[in-house]
């Protein structure tokens, strides 16, 4: 069959919209720390799809969250690469996208904000908005993201709730509409006030914090005899923000113009169910995608779909390639024959899963929002458009500059043919960016990456995972520019700089730093270099 043709029992175009209105694609993003696995974990529990909720350090005998599934994440309590989770939850499908906090691992997370709709902004109550959450949220405006914000770690000593709506209003320059409303200083959480209905709800932490925490939902007059002045205080800061524009405005939330906010105490799976109901009610459902050319693509157009992602490793015993792709339009049916419009080669989409965690199902059909996990799908990169009938090309997905280099080398030359594959994967997935320059050969590739911790996870997974441990040693270069082919012979002739070549073909010029680079420009004006973008075509 080929890729144009139509799929036979295609679903018609009213089955694809009414299934692509139940989706809701969304990113939690924030400053290490914050509780996002936490907070992912508790989201599951609540849909339904866990029995009992994790722990980012697996502490009190509880198990470690589903989301962090690779040996250095439950080793390390941090997330080191994006997760996808699908939740169901009163007739809506929830794709949870996990992202990592810690800023060296950035590029993983712009990559998935790529592939949403939503970003769940998470601000931890005792520090604010934090640098990494601050960057991460000019992203997400960048790209016209709407944005809920959820005040978390409640249940711990924080900063004052009218503060933080001040500081976020600040920073982002979005209007704090809050949906609910602490009762109780942070650190001595009593309940939430629902501004909606008015209600006092109520909670009973079970032990741990393993299983839902018990709700009990109270009248007004109820809570103020339970809680006296906390309530009464509550109800004073509530009014003051209705009488400052601070009740929701869905159509401003939307346009990128307000946020409605959430207080929470994740570990606790407190105020977490409040969350969800928002993400189900608020959260846009896919909108027709855009593609290079400023055209438009209906939702129940033919399928489409964009690579965001390529994980290595999640199966160890067979040494899998998973390439996540987000399904823009359209639906998909295994078996299906699809174009990839870089490379114009038809690709069979056999083997194609859905993935929780670290488990994976094989999967039959997804929709508009989904997110598919196509296994060893050959010749497939990371910001690919995969499409059935009329042709179409997503814009790229920008990748990050450098801003560290090293040289790795085998440490036994004996695992020469591991070492190539494993790293080949890594720059597949952007673990590290593999450059190759003639002054080194292929034997001893530069690693280039936005952080130093990058090449702590490329070092333990090429030791534990491609089973050829690699030794790292620090090169001088801090400045990076793409260079033409024909100016490469004068830059490497150039005292303190080195050219390298990224795995799509591009030239990259390095600099020891921005003072060599400003004297190599004086000295050579004809040569033109560029900020490293992401190019999918030497320039």
């Amino acid at each position: 069959m080929s890729a144009d043709a139509v799929h036979p029992g295609a679903p018609a175009g009213d089955e694809v919209l009414a299934e692509a209105a139940r989706r809701r694609t969304l990113a939690i993003i924030s400053h290490p720390d914050a509780g996002k696995s936490t907070l992912t974990e508790a989201l599951a529990l609540h849909a339904h799809a866990i029995r009992q909720a994790g722990h980012v350090h697996g502490k009190a005998g509880r198990a470690g969250v589903v989301s962090d599934w690779q040996d250095m994440e439950k080793q390390r309590g941090i997330s080191i690469s994006s997760a996808v989770l699908q939740l169901h939850h009163a007739g809506r499908v929830l794709n949870v996208l996990d992202t990592p906090g810690h800023a060296d691992f950035s590029e993983d997370t712009y990559r998935v904000l790529a592939a949403v709709d939503v970003a769940v902004m998470l601000v931890d109550a005792a520090n604010g908005m934090e640098r990494q959450t601050r960057k991460l949220f000019e992203v997400c405006q960048q790209r016209r993201i709407p944005v809920i914000t959820v005040i978390n770690k409640w249940d711990r000593p924080g900063l004052d709730a009218l503060g933080l709506l001040d500081e976020i209003a600040e920073v982002t320059k979005l209007r704090p509409t809050p949906l609910n409303w602490p009762v109780g200083v942070a650190g001595d959480f009593r309940g939430l006030l629902d501004r909606a209905s008015g209600d006092y709800l109520r909670f009973t932490r079970t032990p741990g914090g393993a299983s839902l925490a018990e709700e009990q939902r109270m009248s007004p007059a109820e809570a103020e005899s339970e809680e006296g002045s906390a309530w009464g205080q509550a109800l004073e800061e509530s009014d003051l923000l209705s009488a400052t524009g601070g009740d929701l405005d869905e159509a401003s939330f939307l346009r990128h113009e307000s946020t409605p906010v959430l207080f929470t105490a994740a570990v606790a799976n407190v105020g977490v169910g409040q969350l969800l109901q928002a993400l189900g009610d608020l959260a846009p459902a896919p909108s027709p995608p855009t593609d290079t050319a400023g055209r438009e693509r209906p939702v129940d157009a033919p399928f489409s779909a964009q690579v965001f992602k390529v994980q290595a490793g999640m199966n160890p015993a067979h040494r899998d390639r998973l390439a996540f792709a987000r399904v823009r339009t359209g639906v998909f049916e295994r078996g299906m024959t699809v174009t990839n419009a870089r490379t114009g080669r038809p690709l069979v989409l056999k083997h194609v899963q859905t993935v929780f965690g670290a488990d994976r199902q094989t999967l039959d059909a997804a929709w508009p929002g989904d997110v598919i996990g196509m296994v060893n799908a050959a010749h497939v990169n990371v910001g690919d458009t995969l499409f059935t009938g009329p042709s179409v090309t997503f814009p790229p997905i920008p990748s990050f500059t450098p801003e560290h280099f090293s040289v790795a080398a085998p440490t036994d030359l004996g695992h020469a043919k591991q070492f190539r594959s494993g790293l080949a994967a890594l720059d597949a997935e952007g673990v590290v960016q593999v450059l190759y320059s003639e002054r080194r050969g292929h034997g001893e590739p530069v690693l280039a990456v936005v952080g130093p911790l990058q090449y702590e996870v490329a070092a333990h997974r090429m030791a534990n995972e491609f089973r050829a441990p690699v030794r790292i040693d620090p090169l001088p270069y801090s400045e990076v520019r793409r260079v033409h082919a024909r100016d490469i012979a004068t830059v490497q002739a150039d005292r303190g700089s080195e050219v390298v070549l990224r795995s799509d073909g591009q030239a990259l010029a390095l600099f020891t730093d921005r003072w060599r680079l400003a004297g190599f420009e004086r000295s050579h004006p004809d040569v033109e270099l560029l900020p490293v973008m992401a190019a999918t075509e030497p320039f």
